[in-house]
């Protein structure tokens, strides 16, 4: 049996950001990751370009992360356009009506796990048990216990789960989850072009598919397609050459010729939001607490959020000496978190929902959304601070 102040559930981008927070607090921590050491000190590419808001990068200057990135690796993202159909109308945000240089920035997912692992290596107070999965949880009003697949046991006054959106622990914790299995497939590729995308970022719902571009540094995109999971197997699974064919008309050329570069990869879409984001001597953070959709681009951003809110509210408890795990500061960094993440969760499924539906009322609903909010300066103001988040 050792003893702990926190346990951390998975050494994913929130988790490892949640330890580095707690950096100096004097709180023993352990961080439990199913993952073997060199995986996460050294992640292998996964296709993922995050887009970064202002607070995030923020955020990661802070955990001592940002600057352990190589600055090949950010792109900036100017602007992002919307786009329905075959209509040239496009929803604009960013860009000149936004105020700012850019509404945030693209880095590669693989880039910030390994930063942050860089950040809290060595951490004192900190222990990294990699390679290892929680096999039993157990809490009660005294302690935390979780049991690890190599036999060992380990205790602390909060446990705080951190393990995917199809969360295991979130499970024997007995939380309950909104899961929306969207019975879609998400493919990301990285593609050069003949065209310049400018620092815009787009996103088109055509009929029968989603696609987006996300600008990258130079003449390159990430292209990132979504079908239905039968029809993705199909494309993922053809040649370099035919692949870029296939995502160059499905974008109908508006960048030119795209040639992959890297191998795609598929993810299943799934929509996850926990019906608690506490319980007793536990927390959830990170898809733990809410996975969202890749339509807003928002997730990665609400995790390194409420990582934040949880690590602050621990903080200031130890300082005080109080309890780090008590009802009344779960309850707080539960409120907070569902104020913060809720309202775009909701609207996210809305989109989804309105903008994957092929039947005639939704086609002609969504082509009059978009015409509805280019002439309300409001929502697209809203939006656009929402997605910068100064």
């Amino acid at each position: 049996m050792v003893d702990y102040d926190v346990i951390v559930v998975g050494g994913g981008p929130a988790g490892l950001a949640f330890a580095r927070s707690l950096a100096g607090s004097g709180l023993r921590l352990a961080v439990v990751e199913r993952q073997p050491l060199d995986a996460l000190a050294d992640p292998v590419p996964d296709g993922r370009e995050i887009a970064l808001t202002h607070r995030s990068v923020a955020t990661l200057e802070a955990l001592d992360a940002w600057a352990r990135l190589d600055p090949a690796d950010v792109a900036p993202l100017r602007a992002a356009r919307v786009f329905n159909g075959s209509s040239r109308f496009a929803l604009t945000f960013g860009g000149t009506m936004s105020g700012d240089d850019r509404l945030g920035q693209l880095v590669p997912n693989h880039r910030i796990r390994r930063a942050l692992f860089q950040a809290v290596e060595g951490q004192d107070g900190l222990t990294l048990f990699a390679g290892s999965t929680v096999t039993e949880v157990r809490t009660d009003r005294r302690r935390a216990e979780v049991a690890l697949s190599d036999g060992r046991s380990l205790t602390a006054r909060l446990l705080v789960a951190s393990d995917s959106r199809l969360s295991d622990v979130r499970d024997r914790l007995g939380i309950k989850a909104e899961i929306n299995r969207l019975g879609q497939s998400m493919m990301v590729c990285r593609v050069v072009h003949e065209g310049d995308h400018g620092g815009v970022a787009t996103e088109w719902f055509d009929h029968g598919h989603t696609i987006a571009m996300l600008p990258l540094n130079g003449r390159m995109s990430s292209a990132v397609l979504t079908l239905p999971a039968a029809a993705m197997q199909r494309i993922a699974a053809l040649a370099p050459e035919a692949l870029g064919a296939e995502i160059t008309r499905r974008y109908h050329g508006r960048l030119g010729t795209m040639t992959p570069v890297e191998a795609p990869h598929v993810y299943p879409l799934v929509m996850t939001y926990a019906d608690h984001f506490a319980a007793t001597r536990a927390a959830l953070i990170g898809d733990t607490a809410v996975g969202m959709h890749p339509v807003t681009a928002h997730g990665f951003n609400f995790g390194l959020q409420g990582q934040a809110t949880l690590a602050r509210l621990v903080r200031e408890a130890a300082a005080k000496g109080r309890d780090i795990a008590a009802p009344l500061l779960l309850r707080r960094y539960e409120m907070t978190h569902r104020l913060a993440t809720r309202p775009l969760y909701t609207a996210t499924k809305l989109l989804v929902r309105l903008y994957t539906d092929e039947r005639p009322p939704f086609a002609i609903a969504r082509h009059a959304a978009l015409r509805a909010a280019a002439h309300l300066p409001l929502v697209r103001g809203t939006v656009t601070r929402l997605l910068m988040q100064h």
